[in-house]
């Protein structure tokens, strides 16, 4: 089935993609189709709030994060430039992490070392009154984790490449899973080969 609005037909493509049956992708999808380009954001918002809960009832947790990280956009383009030139400028992990901290169009606010295989990306700076996501700006209320894992897939593939090694990727917590209140935060920790 084709979905007109982008959002659904990424996350409709990676359910197909990861093999989840089919009866199960139509329950999480219900209502999907009507969803158009110019149905109000904030009732797009809320479809893949209620399409969140509906999969985190019946997709586990780990094929929810591959599912979801698969939908990542923006992966190539000039961030996807500006991340593979990190890792061809700079000769070692401490200076592309310096470099991956200048980078805000691909990295947002901060890019810390928390240990020697652990580090945070943030994408706004502490101590905002209010934060508003910019994927969905008119959402209301807290979301799920499991929708931001598509945004840890950006980050993730940019971080690679960035610094050359395969990472893991954790949700801390976002502007969605808080309504607003705490900044968008992910860990990724370097997989040992």
């Amino acid at each position: 089935m084709n979905y007109e609005y982008h959002r659904i037909q990424a996350l409709h493509d990676s359910l197909v993609q990861h093999d989840v049956p089919q009866d199960v992708i139509q329950a999480i999808l219900q209502g999907g189709e009507e969803i158009r380009k110019n149905t109000k954001p904030k009732v797009k918002a809320e479809w893949l709030k209620q399409a969140m809960i509906r999969m985190d009832g019946l997709v586990p947790s780990d094929r929810r994060k591959c599912i979801r990280e698969a939908c990542a956009c923006c992966l190539g383009g000039m961030r996807g430039k500006l991340s593979k030139a990190i890792f061809k400028a700079n000769p070692d992990l401490d200076s592309r992490i310096e470099a991956a901290n200048r980078t805000r169009m691909v990295f947002g606010h901060s890019v810390r070392k928390l240990s020697s295989d652990t580090f945070e990306v943030c994408f706004f700076p502490e101590g905002m009154e209010h934060y508003r996501c910019p994927c969905l700006a008119h959402a209301e209320g807290a979301f799920p984790l499991t929708y931001c894992q598509c945004c840890g897939g950006h980050v993730k593939h940019h971080l690679q490449n960035a610094l050359g090694d395969r990472l893991d990727c954790r949700v801390v917590h976002t502007v969605l899973t808080t309504a607003g209140k705490k900044p968008c935060t992910f860990e990724l920790t370097i997989i040992q080969q």
